[in-house]
């Protein structure tokens, strides 16, 4: 059996100690100060069961921030119920979205000549989760936050792609620079759509909110109103 690992501040590693906090924790701070070292050092093997942890955890903490965010009225999170209920499902998706991801991110790296397996691959893109609680909060910035975001993502990647898998530098920033300039003008165009939706139901979802306290005719009136101003916000006729 494969000792487990732990990174070092400076790159290096050394067998894992402390409790699961610290070493989550620890992770996330080399990632974040020394994204170069971490992937150069990162243990290609192991086992899934600690960076799927590491996967879940950095997921239910995006959550929690959502929550925070959907207080103040930030974020797409929706209310604040929606927040609290993305808590409760975000391990299940982590874990579903975690194995199907690291499955595209094998297939490219293996396009571009890796021959690293596939768990690699999955505890580079579990590993590359550490950024998520942080673009929650620089995501609720419009359209501004998501480039910053995707920017950063694609960093580590190009990272990962060049220490971990040996991808020539050049044709990792051309391959993913490409996809996430993709990613990104879909993303900026979602969030126009939403904006505009949310813009054009805010009037009539207020008249909703008040239908406990009108008649059946008034509160049938009001939810046929609700109703024209979603369509007429999504641009359907």
């Amino acid at each position: 059996m494969e000792e487990s690992v732990n990174m070092g501040p400076s790159g290096s590693t050394k067998p894992a100690s402390g409790s699961p906090v610290s070493l989550i924790l620890n992770t996330v701070k080399e990632v974040i100060t020394n994204p170069t070292g971490f992937f150069k050092e990162m243990p290609k093997s192991g086992g899934f069961g600690e960076p799927l942890i590491f996967m879940v955890a950095m997921g239910v903490v995006s959550a929690l921030v959502g929550v925070v965010l959907s207080i103040f009225g930030l974020g797409f999170t929706g209310t604040f119920n929606m927040a609290l209920v993305s808590i409760l499902l975000v391990p299940i998706l982590t874990a579903i979205f975690g194995f199907v991801g690291a499955a595209i991110l094998f297939i490219i790296w293996k396009i571009l000549g890796s021959q690293e397996s596939y768990e690699t691959a999955y505890r580079c893109g579990a590993y590359m989760t550490t950024i998520t609680p942080i673009t929650a909060v620089i995501n609720a910035i419009p359209y501004l936050g998501i480039i910053i975001s995707l920017a950063w993502a694609m960093f580590l990647i190009v990272t990962a792609s060049t220490e971990v898998h040996k991808i020539k530098t050049n044709t990792a920033w051309i391959v993913f620079g490409i996809l996430f300039l993709l990613m990104g003008l879909m993303s900026i165009s979602s969030q126009c759509a939403a904006r505009k939706m949310l813009k054009g139901m805010a009037p009539w979802a207020e008249k909703v909110e008040n239908m406990d306290k009108m008649s059946p005719e008034e509160a049938g009136k009001a939810m046929g109103d609700f109703l024209k101003g979603l369509q007429k916000s999504t641009g359907e006729k």
